[in-house]
């Protein structure tokens, strides 16, 4: 099926190429999903985008009205919003979710089956919480955009599911639980987490966190035209994304940092202390947004100095004897481990063992939650970090 979303159009095209590549070399066509990534992520003004299209057009062969029609789609309003900054303390006033979001008795055999018969790709299991500040950005930012809202509609159904809440969920597997306890059985740490189920029942994609738009829209579409039949998430969006794979921009730094060789094997001898892996990359608006904000306070540096902390470029051959002994390439790790979004942070307790990662956009309320729950040993004892925060009270 042939993509109708305008920004994943051509996401097939030649692989794209790198900037001061030989004279003698054949332009590559530079996609529209791969301009706005290179963009970091963001919406353009017309200007932003007439800049980018000079920036490339001496290595790329671009149809530049098609290319700035495309970043100019959305509505005025829209336009150069920042869709990874925003106060992530809980709300004071309930979200109300979207009155196109199916009617549901949380049967979701039931669903599937209601879905299947009105011809949709699937169902989207929305995992929220009334007062949680990273669902209201996904519902302003992404459902809020009525290209997206419109794709959405057009191919899944989507049922709520409260995580806090008690109302009895029966599973495709026969499986009845409150909402509460089916979300903490699914290993739902973050909300919003989107869970896109495929005609038979399987969970084909599962994200955990806010996502901007650029990469929303991808995930929609990667369910939606099946792509996950031959390739990871990770794969799709890697084609689209290779000039990050290429970048040759500095990380940004931090002193809780360490210094390689980056020997963190604890099967042998167990560490004093968790591990926080920081997976970034080169011209990653997401990451330098990280470190001029939350990783600059007070409280999340004194943290991190009780941790061991390492960072590592996602796309380097940087060697690494990883937790569980595997001497490996920082990329070849990030494969492994599915990643496909930087920053990725993710936590390993002192045998090496993953604790948990937040794999979406994190901002400093949240990432200071989840440094509690390590630091305080509550993963120990609570294997979600939404149980833990309930228990006690945590908010």
């Amino acid at each position: 099926m042939g993509s109708s979303h305008p920004i994943l159009q051509n996401l097939y095209a030649a692989p794209l190429g790198r900037p001061g590549a030989d004279k003698g070399q054949k332009p590559k066509t530079l996609t529209v999903i791969q301009i706005k990534l290179l963009g970091v992520g963001v919406d353009y003004s017309a200007s932003m985008a007439s800049h980018i299209v000079r920036s490339w057009s001496r290595h790329y062969t671009l149809s530049i009205l098609f290319v700035l029609a495309c970043l100019l789609a959305q509505p005025p309003e829209t336009r150069g919003a920042n869709d990874y900054v925003f106060d992530d303390k809980p709300l004071k006033d309930d979200i109300i979710l979207p009155d196109w979001f199916k009617l549901s008795f949380l049967e979701l055999h039931d669903d599937l089956s209601d879905a299947v018969r009105a011809g949709k790709r699937g169902l989207i299991l929305y995992f929220g919480q009334v007062d949680c500040a990273y669902c209201k950005a996904h519902l302003e930012n992404n459902w809020g955009r009525s290209d997206i809202r419109q794709y959405t509609r057009k191919y899944f159904n989507v049922v709520a599911i409260d995580v806090r809440g008690d109302n009895l969920v029966t599973g495709f597997d026969g499986y009845i639980a409150k909402e509460k306890d089916f979300s903490a059985r699914l290993k739902t740490n973050f909300t919003p987490s989107l869970m896109f189920i495929d005609h038979f029942g399987r969970t084909v994609l599962k994200l955990s966190g806010y996502y901007p738009p650029y990469q929303f829209r991808a995930a929609l579409e990667f369910v939606a035209d099946k792509h996950y039949q031959k390739e990871s998430f990770r794969d799709y969006l890697a084609r689209a994304g290779l000039a990050f794979a290429q970048s040759s921009t500095e990380l940004n730094s931090h002193p809780a940092f360490s210094q390689p060789p980056y020997a963190l094997d604890r099967t042998r001898i167990p560490a004093q202390t968790p591990l926080a892996v920081f997976f970034e990359q080169g011209k990653c608006h997401a990451c330098d947004i990280l470190h001029a904000g939350p990783l600059q306070e007070g409280h999340i540096k004194k943290k991190l100095k009780k941790l061991e902390v390492v960072q590592l470029e996602m796309w380097s051959d940087t060697n690494v004897l990883t937790p569980d002994g595997q001497r490996i390439t920082a990329k070849e790790w990030a494969e492994k481990l599915g990643l496909f979004y930087t920053p990725t942070i993710i936590f390993f307790d002192e045998k090496g063992k993953e604790i948990i990662r937040v794999d979406s956009v994190v901002r400093f309320y949240r990432l200071n939650k989840v440094l509690d729950y390590i630091l305080s040993g509550g993963y120990k004892n609570y294997p979600t970090f939404q149980r833990w925060r309930r228990e006690f009270k945590k908010e």
